[in-house]
């Protein structure tokens, strides 16, 4: 025998101690899952080193492995199949002659096959080459099995004592590769039969050789053989998909799953019966191919015939269903191991250094075979990664259905940094990295909800959030803590994250911020002081007038229509009586809904003040959330920080049923009171109206309140929700003493 070529077969390989090893425990598990009360012969188990191995092999079969091989047929049958196998080590790119097999049994019709599946069967040059010179080795073995199938099936040989010839013909192949070699034995036969009828009506040659076999009554007779036929057809697909399903066993990665691992086991441990039945039907296959060559007239296909073919696809159907489920349980194993291995190179990525940001970036976006990862929301054009090389890069991290106010707020303060490309805090991208649950099915209603956010957007976004690999998920959950909110975590030029979330930066400060930077956050607020300008910043346009102009300006809020009227017009008699410039602007609730709206549009109607819409209710109140969540993520607390104690009483207002109010006079007077106490003070405004002349009308108010607050309250507290960590003690902005805690979940109240 001439020797193989390298590429293909290597007799003396590095596999070869390996799949000896491999022959001895699929052995050793096939033979423990049949011994339930009889005892095999000692021979045979010490000929595979049963007793060597037998303490590593998992004590338990399931159902499946009951079904399929339970008889003690079957296990005589084994022995016979097992005492063949001596694999030397060679081997073959199974997987290239199947693709010629498949091509053979595809075009094997009647009638010729369509242009589609001809494109898809189509091989390039390359491959050609490669199958060619395989294929010069291998056709002696693929024809000397052809010839004893149809040698044995016209002398009426046993089909089992066929099989287990034949499995003596490849003893030195891998599994995998018998079931191949022989499944191409059969394309030869089957591929032979069809070929000539089809040349038959249009070649002489091929018109003699029917002719001479008797074939052209098949055509005559195509639909009394048609059940037999499809048969035929449906036996051959189910060898076909269950040869693969050997394959795909052969080529599991051994580094995420060894031999060992008892999903593997397992299946490995049914795939010589596998092979067998592969075998058996390619035989069957072959022996009714055969019995149709120069049969007469008189002729007529049995059902039994078609019913033998019909109860062999059942059967190889069957175990290539549990071999299927063994497989898949085998493919999770290895994806886990996959996504802890990407997920770990993803976190020693970060924490080295890099000259630039791209890395990291290809790491959490997939950028493969040269896809536009990107695209860009303003132009709809997809683009690649380098467009954001060097930049300061905001992700944009959230579910799908991102509140349309939050990309309304965050939409206009990119747009407004693009207004002047020369300044610094211009120079930073946003890029919309969106986090779906993986293992719902992704429908058209999802995908039309993923457009529509997309829509709203003018900076760039993940094109499609398939590109974002399942670590890379689990990453941004685990260690950048992303929890339904959206956030923005913020990469310098070189890739680092400067910031894990940078988005109540931008809520307080907007571009302001840039470059969005905990040491940049922490600068800020040191210039900072409890003041309008910091409470309501520029919320509405009118509120810089109003400072530059020094009047006093009241915000109020609260959703009691009755106290509104009430408390407006008392302010405003009272600022007529002191003579005083007064503006007042309404902000009523956070989470805005029906009674908040019917407010607004009442204050407008009647004239009572300004208001604010409902999109910049809601964002004054988000961003009143975003100092709370800023001053902790910090470390700040009340009893350290004067503006986290005015943040707490705020949102403890905020929280309550009754309304409330904040008056002030510049920067540095401010007065604020919920209505039980600022009601009553303004309407004893003659009690306090001498100090008020003298003092001025903001630190009057505040005394009046201050002595008349009576030592009973009542405070609730709601915090806004956060990724970041909840305070164990919260103290009442009130009294000073700790609040009592309790969980609230709440949805839309009205």
């Amino acid at each position: 025998m001439s020797p193989l070529p390298l590429p293909y077969i290597s007799p003396g390989c590095r596999e070869t101690t390996h799949q000896n090893h491999q022959t001895k425990r699929i052995t050793l598990f096939i033979l423990l899952s049949q011994i339930q009360s009889q005892h095999l012969p000692e021979s045979l188990m010490a000929g595979h080193g049963a007793m060597e191995l037998l303490h590593r092999v998992p004590q338990r079969a399931s159902k499946g492995d009951r079904v399929m091989f339970s008889s003690s047929e079957d296990n005589a049958m084994l022995k016979q199949v097992l005492s063949t196998h001596t694999p030397d080590g060679r081997e073959f790119e199974v997987r290239h002659v199947l693709q010629v097999v498949e091509g053979i049994f595809h075009r094997a019709k009647p009638t010729v096959p369509d242009t589609v599946h001809e494109s898809q069967l189509h091989m390039n040059i390359s491959d050609e080459r490669i199958i060619s010179d395989m294929l010069e080795y291998l056709s002696y073995t693929i024809n000397k099995v052809a010839c004893e199938m149809s040698c044995k099936c016209m002398s009426g040989g046993d089909a089992h004592a066929t099989a287990v010839n034949i499995f003596h013909i490849l003893s030195n192949y891998n599994w995998n590769a018998k079931a191949v070699l022989a499944l191409a034995a059969l394309a030869v036969n089957y591929g032979e039969f069809w070929l000539v009828i089809q040349l038959y009506p249009a070649n002489t040659l091929a018109k003699g050789i029917a002719a001479l076999k008797q074939l052209p009554e098949i055509l005559e007779r195509a639909d009394a053989l048609k059940p037999k036929f499809d048969a035929l057809t449906s036996l051959v697909g189910a060898i076909v998909k269950l040869t693969k399903c050997i394959i795909e066993f052969s080529e599991l990665p051994s580094q995420y799953i060894s031999p060992d691992t008892p999903e593997l086991a397992a299946g490995i441990a049914h795939i010589p019966m596998a092979t067998y039945w592969i075998i058996r039907s390619i035989i069957a296959c072959n022996s009714q191919i055969i019995g149709l060559i120069g049969m007469g007239p008189e002729y007529m296909a049995s059902r039994e015939e078609a019913w033998e073919l019909s109860s062999l696809a059942h059967k190889i159907n069957s175990i290539y269903g549990h071999l299927t489920k063994q497989l898949t349980m085998c493919h999770q194993l290895i994806k886990e191991k996959q996504e802890i291995e990407a997920y770990q190179k993803l976190v020693r990525l970060f924490d080295m250094p890099h000259i630039d940001n791209i890395k990291i970036l290809q790491a959490l976006i997939y950028g493969k075979d040269d896809q536009a990862p990107l695209i860009d929301c303003s132009t709809k054009k997809r683009v690649g990664l380098d467009v954001l090389r060097r930049r300061i890069v905001l992700l944009l991290i959230s579910e799908i259905d991102i509140p349309v106010e939050e990309l309304a707020i965050l939409d206009q303060m990119y747009a407004e940094s693009r207004q002047h490309p020369t300044r610094p805090e211009s120079q930073y991208e946003i890029v919309w990295i969106p986090v779906v649950d993986q293992t719902v099915p992704w429908t058209a209603q999802t995908q039309k909800q993923f457009e529509e956010t997309q829509g709203m957007m003018m900076w760039h976004s993940v094109y499609h959030p398939s590109l974002i690999d399942r670590a890379v998920n689990k990453y941004i959950k685990e260690v950048w803590k992303f929890n339904k909110k959206a956030m923005l975590v913020v990469m310098d030029p070189q890739g680092k994250v400067v910031n894990y979330n940078a988005t109540h930066m931008m809520w307080i400060w907007g571009s302001l911020a840039y470059p969005f930077t905990s040491a940049r956050e922490e600068a800020l607020w040191k210039g900072e002081s409890w003041r309008i300008e910091l409470l309501a910043d520029s919320i509405d346009p009118k509120l810089f007038d109003w400072l530059s102009q020094e009047k006093h300006i009241c915000l109020y809020g609260g959703e009691d229509l009755e106290w509104i009227r009430k408390f407006t017009t008392t302010v405003r008699a009272v600022a007529n009586t002191l003579g005083i410039k007064l503006e007042m602007l309404y902000v009523g609730k956070s989470n805005p809904k029906e009674k908040v709206r019917k407010s607004t549009v009442a204050i407008t109607s009647e004239n009572l003040s300004d208001t604010l819409d409902l999109n910049l209710i809601w964002f004054f109140w988000v961003r009143l959330g975003s100092m709370w969540h800023s001053k902790l993520q910090m470390g700040k607390s009340m009893e350290n920080d004067p503006i986290m104690q005015e943040i707490m009483t705020m949102l403890s207002y905020d929280s309550s049923d009754h309304g409330w109010a904040v008056i002030s006079r510049g920067s540095a007077e401010i007065a604020r009171a919920t209505l039980e106490n600022i009601v009553p003070a303004l309407s004893e405004y003659n009690l306090w109206n001498d100090k008020a002349k003298e003092k001025g009308l903001v630190p009057a108010l505040r005394d009046r309140i201050q002595d008349t607050q009576t030592p009973h309250h009542c405070s609730r507290l709601i915090l806004p929700g956060t990724s970041s960590r909840i305070p164990e003690r919260v103290v009442c902005a009130e009294c000073g003493r700790a609040m009592e805690k309790f969980i609230m979940y709440r949805c839309c109240t009205e």
